[in-house]
């Protein structure tokens, strides 16, 4: 009983923590704590325990590379049309 209300107490902390950020942070912080839980997942199953804990560390940190990496920093980007009907995207102005 104790366990399952210390997920719940976690998953709020962890919603209310990302309410006020952008997007892009959002979304870097939702790839962490997806590589968290699949690396808690894969250590307890290999290592029990401490296996977890260490697979929830390596897998959030992976996790939020990945995300820093496929954010686009904040910026919008929009769709253009050049004078030959040719779409492109690019910063907005």
């Amino acid at each position: 009983m104790l366990k399952s209300l210390s997920t719940v107490a976690v998953a709020a902390v962890l919603a209310f923590s990302v309410a006020g950020c952008t997007t892009s942070e959002q979304r870097t912080a939702g790839y962490g704590v997806g590589g968290a839980a699949l690396g808690a997942l894969a250590g307890g199953a290999i290592g029990g325990g401490r296996g977890a804990l260490a697979g929830a560390a390596i897998g959030g940190a992976s996790g939020v590379v990945v995300g820093a990496a496929t954010s686009d920093g904040g910026r919008r980007y929009c769709t253009y049309e050049n004078r030959y009907g040719e779409r492109y995207r690019a910063p907005c102005r």
